[in-house]
């Protein structure tokens, strides 16, 4: 068996190890076990099932890696799964934790999940006082850790987004930074189907009354709900983010093509005063006004340099140029 940690808790202070090859030690009041395992095989999930007499159903959406948040109820026994995140590059890669709570037992599964669970043990274990409410604190841990290792992709995926806002700004964004920010768009929206069956987990678990869980714990749930409902709240900030960004590229690039558009114009302006007057004499006509005038070519020229300036003036002061 895959066992991480296996302990019984007696009044919030850990009192000893536990086998689980071995008859569990009958608990004392105020006592619990709790069990950590992570990535167990299908006979070993098989062999736990038999040993706490774990309901099939439980232990089949235990052993999927894909299911998504949830809580069940079965007698006495109540099942979640929470879905872990741990970001990779541009990617959030998940993962399953799958947890028993019984009366005075609790077993944790970690699946596909690199959030090793001996700093929150250790945390817990640093508050007796707390940890004697049982079982249901050591959930509330285990909840509210998940949770906390939310905030450092999110942390990430916000930062990543305001270098690629200012980009957008002060220049133009590359076809590899559009790509990127689909991309990011894509992960967060999957993310955010996530924390939809998350919250609801943990809404109901706030207002849930199961044997065993202490009115006084209940409040902590809340805590974590609200947790995940500002998590809700920052991946729709970040999605918004990303449309505003390509927004803002989009009219900042048209912008900049008008303006491209506009000097194009002005010079065309301009060069077509020259071009109009020179292809006038430029037909060769034996009678043309001024033809054989001694200043005639010098007068045109000083035309066309007026012209053109005045027009250069003019585009320059209206801002096309």
């Amino acid at each position: 068996m895959t066992v991480v940690a296996a302990y019984e808790y007696r009044d919030g202070k850990r009192v000893r190890e536990v086998s689980l090859g071995e008859p569990l030690p009958r608990r004392e009041p105020g006592g619990f076990v709790w069990i950590g395992i992570a990535d167990p095989t299908e006979a070993e999930m098989a062999a736990l099932g038999h040993c706490f007499d774990l309901h099939p159903l439980a232990l089949e959406d235990a052993r999927h890696p894909h299911v998504r948040p949830k809580i069940e109820i079965y007698d006495d026994e109540l099942f979640l799964v929470a879905r872990t995140a741990m970001r990779e590059g541009d990617h959030i890669r998940y993962g399953n934790t799958s947890i028993f709570v019984c009366e005075d037992v609790i077993v944790t599964i970690r699946t596909g999940s690199h959030s090793d669970h001996k700093p929150l043990r250790t945390k817990l274990e640093a508050s007796p006082l707390l940890l004697r409410y049982g079982v249901d604190y050591v959930l509330y841990g285990v909840l509210d850790f998940v949770v906390a290792n939310y905030e450092p992709v999110l942390e990430s995926i916000e930062e990543d987004l305001f270098d690629m806002e200012r980009r957008a700004l002060d220049a133009f964004l590359t076809r590899a930074e559009i790509n990127r920010l689909f991309l990011i768009r894509r992960e967060l929206a999957r993310f955010g189907r996530i924390m939809g069956p998350m919250e609801e987990v943990l809404e109901r678990l706030a207002h849930l009354d199961h044997k065993g869980f202490d009115a006084d714990v209940r409040p902590y749930f809340s805590d974590v709900y609200g947790r995940v409902r500002r998590a809700s709240a920052r991946i729709e900030g970040a999605r918004d983010s990303i449309t505003a960004t390509l927004e803002a590229s989009s009219l900042l690039e048209q912008h900049r093509q008008g303006e491209i558009t506009r000097q194009l114009a002005a010079w065309a302006a301009i060069l077509a005063v020259p071009t109009a007057i020179a292809g006038v004499y430029g037909m060769n006509f034996e009678n043309m006004p001024e033809l054989h005038w001694r200043y005639g070519y010098y007068v045109v020229l000083a035309s066309i340099l007026a012209i053109a300036g005045f027009l250069f003036w003019r585009f320059r002061r209206s801002g096309w140029l």
